[in-house]
């Protein structure tokens, strides 16, 4: 645990701008200290204890230790893309054995890097999942997010009919797993004001699961130097006597040059690849971004030239005109690096970050190529799951059927040894027989 942190550290940590801790600051909320060394500002870990969602990082614990799966694992992938879900689960030990996905490239992606892997190609509601049925441990699927048709009654599995949710609650109420884990991004929680989710855990519980209270994960507490939060659904199948716990959440927060640099993250620095470029307008704009900075740097006429209507809008908009600095995590990268209001520029080179960086940023290894043009290269990249994020939950997963099949030997082998003793009427004598 370190003792101080810097004021672009906490204002990763809790989401908050930098900005709002100067406020802070003002009011006495959170009052900063000077660094002994470089006199710059930063925050004493005892006085960010007072705020609960990151208390884990100042106390003692013992951390979870990472288990082997004691026996085959199997899973099942719908909405693919280009594997870093698939990929983290592999990591943690379970055995893709279908991946479906419509996706040209991202099937080119995942046959190209995984050729023993089975992956389907096209509309999943062609898919007939009916022969995995008892076979498969876990389903997982990061579905689209459509709304339901809602009219006030408790959701029920044929109202979903016609959204992909539909497909991943069919996958599951065909193959029966043991666990189902659906992924998003956070927005789900409060889309259609919260009924589009409530619909999804009512539709899992007409299946015969228990779900879970989703969860909302953030990545940079699983060893991944981005920004980023994705909302998991887990389903657990109805007395089945399966309990799940979710990841621990690490101490260590990574930041940009754990990601290109050679270092504890990755061995090497970041390899050479192609990447998109600005327009000389855009590039004149960035040009005079300094590392960590947005907008709001720009001399003013230009902050108004820039934004135009934006620029009298409420809200901080800070990852418009943004360059990432070395030493803070990245902002969550999206499917085009170089696009007004998703700008995601190198810290000291006035340029997007290239193919490489953004897998780098998304803790792909080095050697998982991506198919396609540039375009779809960085879409398939920006959509997908951090793998280190994926990680992290597959190795819970892991622990769960461990625990599981562990039971469920000791059950099978008490029942092997139990005696069954039957009477014989005719004489009442008693012969004694192993079931």
């Amino acid at each position: 645990m370190k003792d101080v942190y810097t004021l672009t550290e906490v204002a990763d940590i809790l989401e908050i701008s930098k900005e709002t801790l100067r406020r802070w600051d003002k009011s006495g909320k959170l009052v900063p200290v000077r660094h002994p060394i470089n006199n710059y500002r930063v925050y004493r870990s005892t006085d960010l204890l007072q705020f609960e969602k990151i208390g884990f990082m100042f106390k003692d614990r013992v951390e979870q230790e990472d288990e082997a799966p004691i026996k085959k694992l199997t899973s099942i992938e719908l909405f693919a893309g280009a594997g870093g879900l698939a990929l983290g689960l592999e990591k943690a030990g379970l055995e893709n054995i279908l991946l479906s996905e419509i996706n040209k490239n991202a099937c080119e992606t995942l046959r190209n890097n995984r050729p023993f892997w089975n992956v389907i190609e096209g509309d999943v509601t062609k898919i007939d999942f009916k022969p995995y049925q008892g076979k498969v441990d876990v389903i997982t699927g990061g579905f689209p997010c459509q709304a339901f048709s809602y009219a006030g009654k408790r959701l029920g599995f044929e109202d979903a009919r016609g959204t992909l949710f539909f497909e991943f609650a069919r996958a599951i109420k065909e193959v029966q797993p043991l666990i189902c884990v659906g992924e998003n991004v956070r927005g789900l929680l409060q889309h259609e004001n919260g009924s589009t989710i409530d619909g999804m855990v009512s539709i899992l519980d007409e299946l015969g699961y228990d779900v879970i209270p989703p969860k909302v994960l953030k990545a940079i507490f699983y060893g991944v130097p981005q920004k980023r939060e994705r909302v998991f659904i887990v389903g657990i199948r109805k007395n089945s006597g399966l309990t799940f716990e979710w990841p621990v959440q690490n101490k260590n927060i990574y930041v940009l040059k754990d990601a290109l640099q050679k270092g504890s993250l990755f061995d090497t620095d970041v390899p050479e690849s192609m990447g998109q470029t600005y327009p000389i307008n855009k590039r004149e704009i960035m040009d005079l971004i300094p590392p960590g900075g947005y907008w709001r740097d720009l001399p003013i006429e230009l902050q108004k030239s820039y934004m135009k209507g934006s620029f009298h809008l409420s809200g901080g908009k800070t990852g418009m005109a943004r360059r990432i600095s070395w030493d803070e995590p990245c902002l969550t990268l999206t499917c085009a690096p170089a696009q007004k209001q998703t700008e995601r520029c190198h810290p000291e080179e006035t340029r997007p970050f290239t193919i490489r960086e953004y897998a780098r940023i998304q803790t792909f290894p080095d050697d998982w190529e991506f198919s396609g043009a540039l375009t779809s290269q960085y879409a398939q990249i920006g959509n997908a799951v951090p793998v280190n994020l994926a990680e992290a939950v597959g190795k819970s997963i892991v622990k769960s059927l461990n625990d599981y099949y562990r039971k469920d030997a000791v059950i099978s082998k008490k029942k092997a040894s139990t005696k069954i003793v039957i009477k014989n009427k005719e004489n009442y004598g008693e012969i004694a027989m192993i079931a």
